[in-house]
């Protein structure tokens, strides 16, 4: 039970159920969406592209070309209800692959974004994540996060030197290359951590499950430019969050985002990569 809409003064699209929520996106700023979401009936798939930070990616293409070949193949695998989902990412991944041959595969930093799904069965929701979108579920007296903060682990120390500077300025710029960069060198290993690229293993590596639909009033998946509004900026709980998705959809609690982000434009209060994210979030509420 899920309706699809973009974001950003877009228009809405029913696809199917009744009571469901809104899967929306908006951009973070002049740049196109690295961001990726779409909803049927019964699945929700969120992609957030890995910044670049304007360094070589071998490929010609760029993420936002990746994210959308790769949630179109990942949606079409998974069509199969009874099919793990481990088993549609990695085929997916490996169709995406074959779409650009002619790119260097194998250079640390081509395109790639982390991966959640959440798909509804007869008695549960299966969900996978890989990397640091994540699952939200509202349960009658708590809430459940499904999340993948290996990527945290790396490099904590050129993490701490991007904090130093006020977003924006040549010398945060620099820093944040160089954390993506000693970052690649660790995407896809065993000492690292694990997104979606061009090697299907990666879907081997997510974190899976499944919770009893029993248990679950709502749920919502979403790209950390959403999540940070819990998580990092403090500036909601996620009953605050929950009760926005019910009350104004995905397009508002982007909103409510938007409008915390602009009260710390240097990203001083909180330090982070850009002023506003790429957001998305898809929102199931159960009868």
């Amino acid at each position: 039970m899920w309706v699809a809409g973009a974001g950003g003064g877009g228009r809405a699209e029913d696809v199917g159920g009744a009571g469901a929520g809104v899967p929306d996106q908006g951009p973070g700023g002049a740049n196109p969406n690295e961001d990726w979401v779409a909803a049927t009936p019964t699945l929700a798939v969120v992609l957030d592209g890995l910044s670049t930070a304007g360094l070589d990616t071998g490929c010609r293409h760029g993420v936002p070309w990746y994210v959308s070949q790769l949630g179109g193949h990942l949606v079409a695998a998974l069509a199969e209800p009874g099919r793990p989902l481990t088993d549609g990412l990695a085929q997916a991944l490996d169709q995406v692959a074959a779409l650009h041959p002619g790119c260097d595969l194998r250079n640390p930093g081509t395109p790639s974004a982390t991966v959640s799904i959440l798909r509804a069965g007869a008695d549960s929701f299966d969900y996978l994540v890989l990397a640091d979108s994540p699952i939200v579920f509202e349960r009658a007296d708590d809430y459940q996060v499904v999340t993948d903060l290996r990527v945290d682990t790396v490099v904590p120390e050129l993490r701490t030197e991007t904090e130093r500077f006020a977003t924006g300025t040549p010398e945060h710029t620099e820093a944040v290359r160089r954390m993506v960069e000693a970052q690649r060198l660790t995407r896809n290993t065993v000492d690292g951590y694990w997104v979606a690229a061009s090697n299907s293993e990666a879907a081997s590596h997510a974190v899976v499950g499944a919770a009893p639909l029993a248990d679950v009033s709502a749920a919502a998946v979403m790209s950390d430019g959403v999540s940070r509004f819990v998580t990092e900026y403090r500036a909601a709980s996620w009953a605050d969050a929950f009760t926005t998705l019910r009350e104004g959809g995905a397009d508002g609690l982007i909103s409510a985002v938007r409008k915390v982000e602009a009260t710390d434009p240097d990203g001083l209060r909180w330090p982070r990569y850009k002023v506003s994210d790429d957001a998305a979030v898809a929102f199931c509420q159960l009868p």
